[in-house]
């Protein structure tokens, strides 16, 4: 069976873990399937190694030495050429409060370990697959203060450039598309992440949040029970 990815494009993928036994896993198992790989074994190692190989998608350890993930991937967005970046954790710790943690600092998906090498594999290739499947257009939304620019991912606020991860730029988007309609966490989940990927509904609210934090509080509405929409009022 060929490999659906192409050898003129292979997604590029960073593997982060202090466990020797999984990098080697998880590198074999990608170059199966036709990904480029590189690897560190700490948090300060994948920032340096990040710079200069540029990952598409970093699947990242939580617990590690010298530096954990979730400051990692803190000090990972921080980096303008890891902006459209994926981060995905891969951890031990399922508990809520990390997962929360996690996504609060940009990661856009959440992997309990044990890893099942073909599950993960399929995700993979369903995150790319999206990616491929999506078409470029030169549209740019103008809304009161905001621009928010599809084609490059920026979004600026009063002409002033807003820092916001991929995730955070789809789901304001997708919003921004369909003014003054409300969606549930459960439709923004399958518009914004897919189907095919699972993250729980919390997901939605961090990401809600961090758009307030960072657009006019005026432009994202709740509607308790029910929602959220963006409003032009």
């Amino acid at each position: 069976m060929s490999n659906i990815l192409t050898t003129s494009s292979n997604p590029k993928i960073l593997l982060v873990d202090d466990d020797p036994d999984i990098i080697e896993l998880l590198t074999y198992n990608l170059a199966k399937e036709g990904f480029e790989t590189a690897s560190a074994e700490d948090g300060v190692q994948a920032l340096e190694v990040a710079k200069t190989f540029k990952p598409d998608l970093i699947l990242l350890d939580v617990m590690m030495p010298k530096m954990d993930g979730i400051e990692t991937a803190r000090q990972l967005r921080l980096l303008p050429n890891l902006k459209e970046t994926y981060i995905l954790f891969l951890t031990a710790r399922a508990e809520e409060y990390t997962e929360v943690a996690a996504f609060d600092v940009g990661a856009d998906d959440y992997i309990v370990k044990p890893i099942k090498p073909r599950a993960l594999m399929s995700r993979l290739k369903a995150i790319f697959r999206r990616d491929a499947q999506q078409v470029e257009t030169d549209e740019k939304l103008e809304i009161g203060s905001l621009v928010i620019n599809r084609v490059n991912y920026t979004v600026l606020n009063d002409g002033q450039p807003l820092v916001m991860p991929k995730k955070e730029f789809e789901l304001l988007y997708f919003l921004a598309k369909h003014p003054d309609k409300v969606f549930g966490r459960d439709e923004l989940l399958e518009k914004v992440w897919g189907a095919d990927v699972y993250v729980v509904e919390r997901t939605v609210d961090v990401h809600i949040r961090k758009l307030r934090e960072k657009i006019p509080e005026q432009y994202i509405k709740t509607l308790k029970g029910v929602g959220y929409m963006f409003s032009i009022e």
